[in-house]
């Protein structure tokens, strides 16, 4: 999976949200918030990583189980899919 090309991550006075660029803006209407680990699952899509990368960089980085990761890792691919910002 990777991001659509056209946003960009920013952070903006300590939070992390994707803002549209060029023609994106017009399709995608503001802006999304995004919470640590989401610019951490990000950041990864970025360089076209797969659910499993995704899951593994969670469990590396928090203290969670696996099924907490995996679950999370799944939520938050559905709600970037929806807003059609993966290919």
């Amino acid at each position: 999976m990777k991001v659509r090309d056209g946003f960009m991550l920013h952070e903006v006075a300590g939070q992390w949200v994707i803002v549209p660029l060029g023609e994106r803006v017009v399709k995608f209407n503001g802006i999304m918030m995004l919470s640590e680990s989401g610019s951490l699952l990000w950041k990864l899509l970025e360089k076209d990583a797969s659910a499993e990368e995704l899951v593994q960089a969670l469990l590396t980085e928090y203290c969670i189980d696996a099924e907490t990761a995996q679950r999370d890792v799944q939520e938050f691919i559905e709600d970037i899919r929806e807003k059609e910002l993966i290919e």
